[in-house]
């Protein structure tokens, strides 16, 4: 037993009858896929439900599991309390999942629920497969802000659960597409809505789940899509493993873009270790001798807590001398760390990169530690500092050659030059200002800065 199937469907309240009254005839296709899922998962009759649904309890770092015996939701708040559910959790499996986590130190739990309730991203599937089967119990589980590999990985532990627990299971990946398809449509429209789609769907319709894990961030959130995490999640629980997909409806005519797809097992593959394949892509780049002393710090300080020793193949200038230096950690495209300083604080430029990569890894309060298994996921690019000069006005900054540091008193904020999604100067004074604390209306100073950025 394990992973039996697994169903890509979205959740529009609008889509049950008693909320829609009549509007559901506009997605009927949806509804009429929806149908067709429900009576597969009849004829599987699993006896865990796993539902992935991104209005559970939300963190930016940690997924949310629902606790206890079960919940009750009802479509009340939609004008429909007549249409109610009284589901079980899979205590069980629930219980064991916890433990994988906490042993592994992975991100996710019991802990932190909100709202017992259950949201209308769970009812909805529910709904259609309650019509057709009454058995098997539920696990609810919310999506987080962590890089999809992190997502990818909780869809792993699911699959190995299944198997150690001998249950028969499904995965229902509740979301819904982009938001903005059409300008009639609730959010209005951005290109990137059915550029994601598209895009969606047709790897979907392929199985190609490693190309999941590579979208762009800021195609997901200029398309404001809403499911791309539970799809990713429903994916690594598929990992090592052949399937067969099969689209079965898209649907745009709300402006919301509506999905279903099934995906079924078939067989063991060892080439569609898709988590695998990205830290070979990683690993790959040729990297400068100062991102490999960045890269070389955090792996041995997360793995042992220890500082490495100089590596032969740094240049003399590493050793001879001093400048402020950066250290800028990504995962999947997401920032996950950086913290550097702006003028020389060790005695040589290697020193100060060593520093500021522990700090990155251990201390930027914005980002939990990084994990071991985090690792081989990383990016990581490092910037050398040249000496902040005073300017005069905006007009001698270039924002895409030199920093700026904004200070008043002894408050101080910087800015990096060449970051993506910073197109002005007036931008970039703006989120250096801020990040110093200091308010537009206060006189400040401008101070520019350039940088050798290694990759």
């Amino acid at each position: 037993m394990g992973i039996m199937a697994a169903y890509m469907v979205p959740h529009p309240p609008l889509i049950v009858p008693s909320v829609g009254r009549g509007g559901e005839e506009k997605i009927k296709a949806t509804a009429d896929a929806y149908d067709r899922v429900a009576r597969e998962i009849a004829e599987i009759a699993p006896d865990t439900i796993v539902i992935t649904s991104p209005h559970s309890v939300m963190y930016s770092d940690y997924f949310h599991i629902s606790p206890g015996s079960g919940a009750k939701g009802d479509f009340g708040r939609f004008g429909a309390p007549e249409e109610s559910f009284d589901e079980r959790y899979d205590e069980e499996f629930v219980e064991r999942l916890e433990c994988l986590f906490k042993k592994d130190g992975f991100p996710g739990g019991t802990s932190g629920q909100r709202e017992k309730a259950l949201d209308h991203g769970t009812m909805v599937p529910l709904y259609f497969i309650r019509k057709y089967y009454r058995g098997g119990k539920i696990i609810r589980i919310g999506l987080s802000g962590l890089p999809l590999a992190d997502h990818y990985r909780l869809g792993i532990y699911i699959k190995n659960v299944a198997e150690e627990l001998g249950r028969k299971t499904v995965i229902v990946a509740s979301g819904d597409l982009s938001h903005k398809l059409k300008e009639s449509g609730p959010y209005g429209f951005d290109p990137a809505g059915p550029v994601y789609d598209g895009k969606i769907m047709d790897v979907a319709s392929r199985a190609a789940f490693g190309e999941m894990l590579e979208f762009d961030e800021d195609l997901l959130d200029n398309a404001a899509e809403c499911g791309h995490r539970s799809f990713v999640i429903m994916a690594g629980a598929f990992d090592g493993v052949d399937v067969k997909a099969e689209a079965l409806s898209h649907q745009d005519v709300t402006g919301v873009g509506y999905g279903v797809c099934i995906f079924e097992p078939r067989g063991e593959n060892e080439d569609r270790r898709f988590l695998k394949k990205l830290a070979e892509k990683v690993s790959a780049h040729e990297e400068s001798a100062y991102v490999r002393l960045a890269r070389t710090t955090i792996e041995q300080y997360i793995r042992t807590g220890r500082r490495p020793e100089f590596p032969d193949d740094l240049p003399e200038e590493a050793f001879s001398e001093r400048a402020g230096a950066f250290v800028s950690i990504h995962e999947n495209g997401m920032l996950r760390g950086c913290i550097g300083t702006i003028g020389p604080v060790q005695s040589s430029i290697a020193e100060e990169i060593i520093s500021n990569a522990i700090s990155a890894a251990t201390r930027d309060p914005r980002f939990d530690r990084i994990r071991e298994d985090e690792l081989e996921f990383l990016e990581i690019n490092v910037d050398i500092l040249g000496k902040p000069e005073d300017i005069d006005g905006p007009e001698q900054l270039d924002v895409k050659r030199y920093g700026v540091i904004v200070s008043c008193g002894s408050r101080r904020g910087l800015l990096l030059p060449d970051l993506e999604g910073v197109d002005t100067v007036v931008e970039q004074i703006d989120i250096a200002r801020r990040k110093g604390g200091i308010s537009s209306s206060e006189d400040y100073r401008l101070q520019r800065f350039e940088v050798v950025r290694y990759r």
